[in-house]
């Protein structure tokens, strides 16, 4: 099965394999440590759009020994067909936020309910790279895992949709520390902290990551879309009388397609 276009997907250096209700996604520039560009925003956003409904969980993984290191070199410098970095600075207002805009939707279809994404992270996410495992769901992590969020260091900010995922995983003063001081944070402090559910050995990451696809797969399907729908807004901060009453509207859905033999 072929998901977005080909070209868009060599160019945004993305492999995309579908197996039944599982999707994974390669980030497939080893040789670059898997560094994003602009292509691999819009082709991440392609593949979201053109997943098949029966598609349940994603896992994002990274290939070679870094999952990414985080933005390619070449956007610092503009071109004739990308602004780059700093050549957003030069476009009217509107323009360049609708820009970044196309940028983010190659991240925020991550964290839409009708699916649960994961993160297989090993060895450096920086930058763009923190902020794509951000995007997901769940993060299980390789004991060599390197989290580092630059852009701060760099002048910049992170602008793909890392920050509030960080908070809502770390805490304010914790998000504070890791963007702001630039550190590498490793598996143990990843756990500990909720950005990983998981450390295991390098070797180990693909197998860990399996399991974890078999037992999200196990809940009936529009259970587990209804629990993460509840759950997203509950850590986007509902008022606790609307996720009250949002609990009772999707309880109330499920029993009645449970009725009506609707699973």
């Amino acid at each position: 099965m072929t998901l977005a276009d080909p070209d868009l997907l060599q160019r945004g250096g993305l492999t995309v394999d579908v197996d039944g209700a599982r999707a994974t996604i390669t980030l497939s520039r080893p040789d670059a440590l898997n560094a994003q560009t602009p292509a691999t925003w819009h082709a991440l956003a392609a593949v979201g759009e053109d997943l098949p409904a029966d598609v349940r969980v994603v896992v994002v993984r990274g290939q070679g020994r870094a999952f990414s290191a985080g933005l390619d070199r070449s956007l610092f410098v503009p071109t004739p067909d990308e602004p780059g970095i700093a050549g957003l600075a030069g476009l009217p207002a509107e323009d360049a936020d609708a820009l970044i805009a196309g940028y983010q939707a190659g991240f925020t279809w991550l964290r839409d309910p009708a699916r649960v994404t994961v993160a297989a992270v090993q060895g450096h996410a920086i930058g763009a790279g923190f902020q794509l495992a951000l995007a997901c769901d769940l993060r299980v992590v390789a004991e060599d895992v390197q989290f580092c969020m630059a852009e701060t260091g760099l002048g910049i900010v992170p602008d793909l949709g890392g920050t509030l995922p960080l908070v809502q995983a770390v805490g304010y003063a914790r998000a504070v520390d890791i963007c702001l001081t630039g550190r590498r944070v490793g598996a143990a402090e990843a756990v500990a902290a909720g950005l990983a559910q998981r450390s295991v050995p390098r070797d180990g990451l693909d197998a860990a990551v399996d399991e974890l696809v078999t037992a999200l797969l196990a809940p009936p399907p529009r259970a587990t879309a209804e629990t993460l729908a509840l759950l997203a807004a509950a850590a986007e901060g509902a008022d606790p009388a609307a996720q009250l009453g949002a609990e009772r509207s999707a309880q109330l859905r499920r029993l009645r397609s449970l009725a009506a033999g609707e699973g």
